[in-house]
């Protein structure tokens, strides 16, 4: 297929108007650059620069030499890594945790913000939104505090179930392994499921009114509306945010771990970043502590990657 000189001319014309286009626009909306330098600098700084310090992973590291002093190893880290039992037993803790939150947090963000959409009366639905974000403000210190002191064996939790003839004998809730996951998780929602459901009810809102004005005329109730209207048009920001949650599945910290767990449960409450404290820089391990953080990176972006595939077949686009 031979392509004419008018076809060339023409394509030459496009690329030289298209040249033309961005740089006028990057001309107009220079300002907004000039705004964004500074956050773009914050991230090279502090999030690609640390990256060199990888290399930590593939030495013998020694602190006080530079670091092309150190001794090479290769992947030898990476192998005793995979050969330590805690190794599986706090990353089978953080995916089932993980999960947990995903699944729990995400289906009580989005019917709390269903809830709130239907309450008619502005003020009080603004006072229950405040009341129900202000959890997020608290640190896990407190937040910890408050939940153990519920929990405890003299809390109210015991209390109104003996009251209730429930139990005839107080649960100690914080020294049973088989029950630490479902206090994390709960917890978790309780701390953060006002903030979560602030971006949902923001999708919500901005639903086309004569959607809902249309449904009622054909008879729909308020159930029926919301199962043919609120949750499709709400749809992609679900996936979005669903996208974002499971690249962070291993990154949940390990605060709310440490602060809610003892040695009875120690089992259950070792996580991955937990693990690689103790187990690495707590043990002066710095090269095995940067290996752990590398499995971490690589198994966020395969899951990103992967999450942002399955949004793509369900037809809702992707993040990247």
């Amino acid at each position: 297929m031979q392509i004419s000189v008018v076809d060339t001319e023409n394509i030459t014309f496009k690329k030289k108007k298209e040249k033309k286009i961005s740089w006028k626009l990057l001309k107009k909306q220079r300002f907004l650059i000039f705004m964004s330098l500074p956050f773009v600098i914050w991230i090279i700084v502090f999030k690609y620069l640390p990256l060199v310090g990888w290399s930590m992973a593939f030495q013998d590291y020694k602190p006080g030499k530079s670091m092309f002093d150190q001794t090479w190893v290769g992947f030898k880290h990476f192998k005793v890594l995979f050969k330590e039992p805690q190794f599986y037993q706090s990353l089978q803790n953080t995916i089932a945790m993980s999960l947990l939150a995903l699944v729990f947090g995400t289906i009580c963000a989005i019917t709390f913000a269903l809830l709130l959409n239907e309450i008619k009366n502005i003020k009080f639905k603004k006072s229950v939104q405040t009341i129900s974000y202000l959890p997020h403000f608290i640190s896990w210190v407190v937040a910890a505090s408050i939940i153990t002191s519920i929990l405890a064996p003299s809390g109210i939790i015991n209390e109104l179930l003996m009251k209730f003839h429930i139990i005839s004998t107080p649960i100690n809730f914080m020294s049973d392994p088989s029950l630490f996951w479902g206090i994390v998780t709960t917890g978790d929602i309780w701390k953060e499921v006002g903030w979560n459901a602030i971006i949902y009810l923001a999708a919500i809102t901005a639903i086309d009114p004569e959607l809902y004005d249309a449904a009622k005329v054909d008879g729909a109730g308020r159930i029926r509306q919301i199962m043919s209207i609120t949750l499709p048009s709400i749809k992609p920001t679900i996936i979005v945010l669903l996208i974002m949650s499971i690249g962070n599945l291993l990154n949940i910290g390990f605060e709310k771990q440490m602060l809610l767990g003892n040695p009875i449960v120690a089992d259950k409450s070792l996580v991955i970043d937990k693990y690689a404290l103790d187990y690495g820089i707590g043990m002066f391990r710095y090269s095995f502590g940067t290996a752990i953080g590398i499995f971490k990176s690589a198994v966020s972006i395969i899951l990103l990657f992967g999450a942002n595939k399955l949004a793509k077949k369900a037809g809702e686009g992707s993040l990247v």
